[in-house]
């Protein structure tokens, strides 16, 4: 059982990907604190918004076999 997780902006840059496929997670802050780890984001869970299979989710939304997860930090625009 796995999901796939895709990364923006400054996560892309420090995960040095644009996507990745993981075990199934116990839950998104679990996940997000794991790839924290991993990949040194800098970023707080609370700054950043998620989205589970291109719907905007809360933190706390379960994730089945096969989602796709996606870790949005804000964006400036010029």
């Amino acid at each position: 059982m796995s999901v796939t997780v895709l990364y923006f902006a400054s996560l892309r840059d420090a995960a040095g990907c644009d996507r990745e496929s993981l075990p199934l997670p116990a839950s998104i802050q679990v996940l997000y604190a794991e790839l924290s780890a991993r990949h040194g984001f800098v970023l707080p869970a609370a700054k950043l918004r998620v989205a589970v299979d291109g719907a905007f989710v809360p933190w706390d939304s379960p994730v089945n076999d096969g989602s796709e997860i996606a870790f949005i930090p804000p964006v400036s625009g010029g």
